[in-house]
């Protein structure tokens, strides 16, 4: 069993001053958003204990949310496999961020700190193009960052959470895609929002936002056809 004592973290990386569930949940879902873990990919309950020292309780609980968020399928006494990309989901998540996203960016842009706002962006920009030629996994991480600024400087950095645990998805669609087009058009677009909001141009703001986030459906049937095994259509 792993340490009680509350300071330093356990050789698996498990902050023993945080609740544990919620790490795991965290672990498999990077693992599985950065297509680590593709689809069909069965998770042994033995194994992960066995790898975080743990009892089955944490490890079973990080799977039944891991399922409430669709990205594994739980079948008792069998196995827990990680989830197809379900495209019905991945459409209605979509619409959601851009209900949302696009609201923001209009109203940042006509927001009296919009230069210092669009500042901010910009060099979460950088960052990410800076890890444009590194690991997809690190990419779409900041790429999460630079998206989070801009639901904290509207206020709706509550709202975040909801947004994360719906996207598995629709960012599992983005990761493939990735593989295609490449970063730079990520990248491209972000630019396009920050000049939106920085010039006080909110309409322009807006559909630059959709322009990003329109991207990946965009390239849905190309992406089934290049990845079939991990594609529910519905």
């Amino acid at each position: 069993m792993i340490s009680e004592a509350p300071t330093a973290k356990h050789r698996s990386g498990l902050d023993r001053t945080r609740q544990i569930a919620p790490q795991i949940v965290e672990y498999l879902r990077e693992k599985i958003l950065a297509l680590e873990l593709a689809p069909g990919t069965a998770l042994s309950r033995v194994e992960l204990q066995n790898q975080f020292g743990l009892s089955q309780t944490p490890v079973r609980d990080a799977l039944m949310r891991l399922e409430e968020e669709g990205l594994v399928t739980v079948y008792p006494q069998y196995a827990t496999l990680v989830s197809k990309i379900d495209i019905n989901l991945a459409r209605q998540t979509h619409l959601m961020r851009r209900a949302v996203e696009q609201e923001a960016v209009f109203n940042l842009a006509e927001n009296a700190n919009r230069r210092q706002i669009a500042d901010r962006l910009r060099t979460a920009n950088t960052n990410l193009k800076a890890l444009a030629s590194k690991e997809f996994a690190d990419f779409l991480a900041a790429d999460r960052a630079f998206h989070f600024i801009i639901f904290e400087e509207a206020g709706l950095e509550h709202i975040w959470p909801i947004i994360r645990r719906h996207s598995g998805h629709i960012d599992r669609l983005r990761r493939l895609n990735l593989v295609n087009v490449g970063t730079k058009r990520v990248v491209d677009t972000h630019d396009m929002i920050i000049e939106g909001i920085e010039k006080g141009a909110p309409v322009d703001a807006a559909q630059a936002m959709k322009t990003h986030l329109s991207g990946t459906l965009s390239m849905i049937d190309d992406i089934a056809a290049r990845y079939p095994d991990y594609i529910e259509l519905g």
